[in-house]
């Protein structure tokens, strides 16, 4: 693994959990209101050994093809998310894979992890992606259809809405990402109201960001690189099947 003067995921995340402790205090925030979770997108399970090891409880990966291979030869005992955009072909494996999926965008989605975890007697926990920046590259439902979104989740019996999610644009500069935390955590605070309900959780903030997300109010902080360096590449084995090679 490729990490800045060789330093352990146990010391980068000392490092990551001090900055998260110096946002809560510019927000007025106790530091045991943010979780991480640790992206270890294409990095292998002695990675996820690494981080267990130093603390990190979490685990978040983009692809269900990845997470199939890689989450039975993991260390047990983290939660595993779901964060990357999920097609609903994929729903099926997602639910036995995954305990909480980051990224529902859109009712037909909920209607199929619905079905699915129904038949299968699965509970996920969801968030609802929301498209705050309106960047035609980025997934997720925009503000004014997630009213309806909540609206269909609120009917189903199979999965519980616990919050909401949103990526920023990448820029070196955190602070061109504050706009797009505050309105997501806004926007929260309408729809608790609206809704009557609550939606504790609120998944914003990446590696390049995370310090601005927590001051404007991140439950959860999706962090790879600045605990994990840089992300090894890909290579198809196995016919179509994606392995991790380091």
């Amino acid at each position: 693994m490729d990490m800045d003067n060789e330093r352990t995921v146990a010391q980068l995340l000392e490092e990551v959990r001090a900055g998260v402790a110096e946002a809560c205090a510019k927000a007025g925030r106790k530091p045991d209101e943010v979780e991480i979770i640790g992206v270890t997108k294409t990095h292998g399970p002695e990675v996820v050994r690494e981080a267990w090891e130093a603390g990190i409880r979490r685990f978040g990966e983009n692809k269900v093809q990845e997470a199939a291979w890689k989450i039975p030869e993991c260390v047990s005992g983290p939660e595993w998310h779901l964060i990357g955009h999920l097609q609903r072909n994929k729903v099926r494996p997602a639910l036995e894979l995954f305990s909480v999926i980051h990224s529902v965008d859109s009712v037909r989605l909920l209607e199929q992890i619905e079905h699915v975890a129904g038949e299968g007697g699965h509970r996920p926990e969801i968030l609802l992606e929301v498209n705050v920046s309106g960047e035609a590259s980025k997934d997720g439902v925009r503000p004014e259809q997630v009213p309806e979104v909540i609206e269909y989740a609120l009917g189903c019996r199979s999965i519980t809405l616990t919050g909401l999610m949103t990526m920023a644009p990448f820029c070196p500069d955190e602070e061109l990402a504050r706009p797009v935390f505050a309105k997501l955590r806004g926007l929260r605070d309408q729809w608790e109201k609206d809704f009557g309900i609550g939606l504790p959780n609120l998944s914003m903030g990446m590696s390049n960001d995370y310090r601005v997300a927590v001051e404007e109010g991140a439950t959860w902080v999706r962090l790879g690189t600045v605990l994990f360096g840089t992300r090894p590449k890909w290579k198809p084995q196995r016919g179509d099947a994606e392995r991790w090679e380091p």
